[in-house]
């Protein structure tokens, strides 16, 4: 399998996550399990079928957690020598060219990608445009509406 590249700060909310999971989650939905064990039989008992659907979510996410982080490559962006180039896990400024609207993107995984947060894919067509360019270049992207043209403000490896 193809390995995923993930920020140091992505891998290490994974594996909070991960660990929240297994050492707090996994036994409340047990305990929950048993309680409702002793309240008898099991075919029409709501709170032994409810915490049974939590045991399935919490173990299915265990797992997916466990094969993202087995699949993933940590990348971190504080080591990069990459001359100034925008590269995985850099923080972008960019201003549209038109709207004269400034945005602060850093590039990150699909799984952490927010933009909200101002945390893009590697895959979206922002930062595929971006990766390779430095500051002062501009950059085109290919829009739904159409094209958009950015010029590059600065790049930081944080």
């Amino acid at each position: 399998m193809n390995k995923v590249p993930l920020t140091v700060k992505g891998a290490d909310k994974l594996r909070a996550e991960l660990e929240e999971l297994k050492s707090v989650t996994r036994p409340r939905i047990i305990a929950a399990i048993a309680a409702a064990r002793e309240h008898g039989d099991l075919k029409e008992n709501a709170e032994y079928h409810a915490a049974r659907e939590q045991q399935s979510f919490a173990e299915g996410r265990i797992n997916e957690i466990e094969a993202k982080l087995s699949n993933a490559q940590i990348i971190d962006v504080t080591k990069v020598d990459a001359g100034g180039k925008v590269v995985f896990g850099a923080t972008v400024e960019i201003e549209d060219l038109d709207s004269e609207k400034r945005v602060i993107y850093q590039i990150v995984g699909e799984d952490e990608a927010n933009i909200k947060d101002g945390r893009i894919s590697i895959g979206s067509p922002i930062a595929r445009a971006l990766i390779g360019k430095e500051t002062g270049d501009t950059v085109i992207v290919k829009a739904p509406g159409g094209n958009i043209e950015y010029e590059i403000l600065s790049v930081s490896y944080i």
